[in-house]
């Protein structure tokens, strides 16, 4: 396997359009790192441009040591995977997954030793003999990952693989591939504008927004400590709730989301405390929203009055919509809490794991205080 290096690569489209921006990040040898922002974002012309299918205007591509900035995609010694499979449907599944190898003249028995053992890692031993329009979805794409796996590449790109599936295929492939992963040991790129199959799947993920990329972290990371405003909204489900807000410049300290002012309960941070008179944005999310009378202590909060809009059972937990000076914002509350739609419930905002952000460049102002 190999490490990929993408050193300030940019991509423009017509000397005007720019779909990718001086990217710059590191996949090491072995991880799965995952690309992942919505449609337009620049992620998947960044993925071709590591295979080859794209030209680089600006920047290096490295895999391994070996600069393949002008190297053809069949000579970087890499492996695709497709949204829409690109299997033949005139050919067996066995000559589809072989296909790459024959015309690398490989000997013949080598050929059925591979396909033989990628088949069993991916659990279609038993459809070596049937065409693809004899599969379905699923299966054709572990047709699909057979056929790269086959190959033995130094790096496996995967671009949107799952999109076209069912929401139950798409969760059992999203463990398969991570299971093979892990079996492999390979270096993998996969590309998603699904966050929780990035959240599930990666290493490490790259957060990408029109053509810039804004964070690359952990899972955990990104969801703990977002680097700016589109990352802690766009990691996390339900999305992040965010407010206009200021503290007051009194000791006792008073939060004020537009003509709401709330009175902090605890002791404020000092690092919390720079804040006071400064425009801000208070980002918190769903679960750090509760009951006030079952949300326990914490070492900051506070507290307010909230009239439920919308109720979202989802089995183990609820989902609560209300309105705050004019933003919906949305509660994460055990489903055992009873509440019904237009009832008031006061609710305690968990300051102590609160996000704050630059009204301007959406940047972190600070850490959280706890």
């Amino acid at each position: 396997m190999a490490q990929v290096s993408i050193e300030k690569v940019s991509k423009t489209y017509g000397g005007t359009v720019q779909a990718v921006r001086e990217a710059s990040f590191v996949v090491h040898d072995q991880e799965f790192l995952v690309l992942v922002g919505p449609s337009g974002c620049g992620k998947s012309t960044l993925l071709r441009m590591v295979a080859g299918l794209e030209d680089v205007t600006e920047g290096t591509i490295r895999i391994g040591d070996r600069v393949v900035n002008d190297v053809p995609p069949r000579e970087r010694d890499i492996a695709m995977v497709f949204q829409n499979y690109a299997l033949y449907p005139h050919m067996s599944v066995f000559d589809n997954m072989s296909l790459g190898l024959r015309i690398r003249k490989v000997p013949r028995q080598e050929i059925q030793a591979n396909v033989q053992r990628a088949a069993r890692v991916l659990g279609i031993e038993t459809l070596l003999s049937r065409k693809p329009g004899e599969l379905s979805g699923g299966q054709r794409q572990r047709v699909a990952v057979g056929r790269a796996i086959v190959r033995e590449p130094k790096v496996f790109l995967f671009d949107e693989p799952l999109s076209n599936l069912d929401p139950d295929m798409r969760a059992e492939m999203r463990t398969e591939i991570s299971r093979l992963h892990h079996q492999l040991g390979a270096t993998m790129i996969y590309v998603t504008h699904d966050q929780v199959e990035a959240m599930t799947m990666g290493n490490r993920i790259v957060v990408i927004k029109d053509g810039i990329v804004q964070q690359v972290d952990t899972p955990m990371a990104l969801y703990n400590r977002p680097a700016n405003r589109f990352v802690a909204g766009f990691v996390g489900t339900p999305r992040m709730n965010f407010w206009p807000a200021r503290l007051g410049t009194d000791e006792g300290g008073m939060l004020r989301i537009g003509e709401h002012r709330l009175k902090l309960q605890g002791t404020m941070p000092k690092s919390l405390a720079q804040l006071r008179d400064r425009e801000f944005i208070l980002g918190l999310r769903a679960e750090d929203t509760s009951f006030a009378a079952s949300a326990g202590s914490s070492p900051l909060s506070t507290e307010l009055t909230a009239t439920i809009d919308v109720i979202e059972p989802l089995g183990s937990e609820t989902l609560l919509y209300w309105n705050l000076e004019g933003v919906t914002a949305t509660s994460r509350v055990p489903s055992t809490t009873g509440v019904s739609v237009e009832q008031e419930v006061p609710l305690r905002l968990n300051l102590s794991r609160a996000h704050f952000f630059d009204p301007q460049s959406g940047k972190t102002l600070l850490s959280q205080p706890n």
